[in-house]
């Protein structure tokens, strides 16, 4: 009993990770990453659809990404999805491809970056601190309907915040390895 509760929430504290991980790689920090673009919504035929599934999305260059779009028509919808997008860059079409050039980082956009890295570090931490939340209310369930003991459903509390502090390490470690080495450093000619 406990341990599926364990499990069920360690997965789910996983997740998140994963998608925060992911939601870090959209930011813009000064280099060419295809996951910046890549769940952008196009108007597509009147549907919106995630940039990937109309496109090919490359980087040729380090602080360039190229977007080669299947079907030609789709360019001008390509080209107002980025601009309508919080990315701060401007597309330039030739007719085949649309490329994005991503411009070096200024010091204000480092500073604004670290603060949207930390909030989005703290919504993940809520997020953690939800599961274990549910995690520990099933405990407290799983002892009030008898199905564990009292001493069974402490230490099965005592599990969940271990996982908990465990998860909400590695945001910290991930927040402080982004803020400290991508992002507030002046990015170095290569």
């Amino acid at each position: 009993m406990i341990k599926d509760i364990l499990s069920d929430a360690e997965e789910r504290m996983k997740k998140t990770i994963e998608y925060f991980v992911g939601d870090l790689a959209t930011l813009r920090a000064g280099r060419a990453n295809p996951a910046m673009v890549e769940k952008l919504m196009v108007d597509y035929y009147g549907e919106p659809t995630p940039l990937n599934q109309l496109a090919n999305i490359t980087v040729p260059e380090a602080r360039l990404l190229v977007i080669q779009p299947w079907d030609k028509g789709s360019i001008a919808d390509i080209e107002k999805a980025i601009m309508r997008s919080d990315l701060g860059v401007n597309p330039n079409n030739d007719g085949n491809v649309v490329r994005i050039a991503i411009p070096q980082l200024t010091e204000e956009r480092r500073k604004d970056l670290v603060k949207v890295v930390k909030k989005k570090a703290e919504e993940t931490r809520v997020a953690v601190r939800n599961i274990r939340r549910e995690g520990n209310d099933m405990v407290k369930s799983s002892e009030k309907e008898k199905l564990i003991s009292e001493d069974e459903s402490k230490k099965g509390m005592d599990e969940v915040q271990k996982l908990t502090d465990k998860y909400i390490k590695e945001i910290d470690t991930i927040t402080l390895a982004l803020s400290l080495i991508h992002i507030s450093e002046p990015t170095r000619p290569y």
